[in-house]
């Protein structure tokens, strides 16, 4: 035990105790100082401790205070960043919220106004749907439509076909109805007789067939007016766009309308006799003019060979026909009083002021229509005025001085009754 000490001892006497423990001592004391070092370098550097005096602790108190004044001045910029953190975060929730509110539409439900019918083309895809809605002022935005059929998964699910919809529908709304399994394997749409070629657009529009039915109906290739005795008069095809009900598959376009139609005019002329007609010097053209303003003089089924004659009496005698309907087709107004200004105007469908029939139809007749125009009562009546007291009956007389009593009968009730003398109640 002794040797192995004396190895770390330095130079001394072994035989002089005292220089032993001197050198003992030392070899303590140096342990001493190894260990404490160790644990110095193990806790890190020891700070200086700070003086609140004076003298020079007072010059280390002011540096502090400068080093204090440094981290407040550090400090404030971690303070600005975390505020405009908290103002990025706050205008990106409220953006998120009314992106929210703008695609799930909490207020919105159902829509407004009346159903109608609108056909959703087959092969559309989800964004073309969308945008025949937004169209149609059904729904406000296409895009939103479309990431609400993704996120609500019923984006496969959209069916094609005639669907009933609201202005302002929800685009929950919207799709709910879109998954709805059209009933009808076909496109429903009535066409009241007489009606003008841009009232049937308005009609056709409504039922949903897609195209354009006025450029439509001006020309198809196939079909010629001349060979109904047109002789280069008519512009288009009005008089030949036969009043229907006509059942057309979901793909239907206006132009697979138009064809129906003038394939049942066809199947229908072809049965009517003309040999009266012709004998008249009237063409098939020439009938169609008169069908069509008989659909728009005549309420009573049975008044129609009536006005008929009036019609070919007047055309006799060289008569203006006088039926103010052809001045509604040339002014395109079918609902609003016409004004003396409207009854003056310069056209030739204007039947005050020019003779003999009007240019050409003034609306596609019916074939009850048409055949009373081929076959007109036999009657020299020329004249009529609205009976009073009747849903839409006339008075016909074949005298002048007959018709003005029956215009003053009609004028006197009209007096009496504060308005139209007519009862259609």
């Amino acid at each position: 035990m002794t040797d192995r000490w004396f190895e770390d001892i330095p130079e001394h006497d072994p035989n002089d105790p005292d220089a032993v423990e001197r050198a003992l001592r030392r070899q303590e004391r140096a342990q001493r100082r190894q260990g404490g070092s160790s644990q110095a370098s193990q806790r890190g550097p020891v700070l200086p401790r700070r003086s609140t005096g004076g003298g020079r602790g007072g010059r280390s108190g002011g540096s502090g205070g400068r080093g204090g004044s440094a981290r407040r001045g550090g400090g404030a910029g971690p303070r600005k960043g975390r505020i405009a953190v908290f103002a990025a975060a706050a205008v990106g929730l409220l953006l998120i919220v009314l992106f929210f509110f703008a695609l799930f539409q909490p207020f919105k439900g159902d829509g407004s106004g009346e159903p109608f019918p609108l056909n959703v083309p087959a092969g559309d895809s989800v964004g073309q749907i969308g945008d025949l809605l937004a169209e149609k002022g059904i729904i406000s935005n296409s895009t939103l439509f479309e990431i609400r059929a993704t996120l609500s998964g019923k984006r496969a699910d959209l069916n094609h076909g005639v669907h009933q919809f609201r202005k302002d529908m929800s685009y929950s709304a919207a799709i709910d109805e879109l998954t709805k399994t059209t009933s009808k394997k076909t496109i429903t749409v009535t066409i009241p007789e007489g009606l003008s070629r841009s009232e049937t657009a308005d009609l056709v529009k409504s039922a949903g067939i897609p195209g354009d039915y006025m450029e439509a109906t001006v020309k198809v290739p196939g079909f010629n007016p001349n060979d109904y005795g047109a002789q280069g008069r008519a512009e288009n095809l009005e008089g030949f766009l036969f009043p229907a009900t006509y059942e057309l598959k979901p793909t239907a376009d206006v132009q697979d309308l138009v064809a129906e139609q003038l394939q049942a005019f066809k199947d229908n002329i072809a049965g009517v006799n003309m040999k009266y007609a012709k004998s008249k010097n009237l063409t098939t053209y020439d009938v169609l003019t008169i069908a069509s303003m008989i659909e728009r003089e005549v309420s009573v089924a049975k008044e129609r060979k009536l006005v008929s004659a009036v019609i070919y009496n007047r055309l006799k005698m060289g008569e203006p026909l006088g039926i103010d309907a052809t001045t509604r087709f040339a002014l395109d107004n079918w609902t609003e009083p016409l004004t003396e200004s409207d009854l003056a105007v310069d056209s030739p469908y204007n039947t005050r002021t020019n003779q003999g029939l009007p240019p050409g139809p003034i609306g596609s007749p019916g074939l009850a229509s048409i055949e009373a125009a081929a076959h007109p009562a036999k009657t020299d009546v020329w004249l009529y005025v609205v009976k009073p007291g009747t849903c839409g009956e006339h008075v016909f007389s074949s005298s002048l001085e007959e018709h003005n009593a029956n215009v003053q009968k009609y004028e006197e009730a009209q007096a009496a009754a504060g308005g139209s003398p007519t009862d259609c109640g």
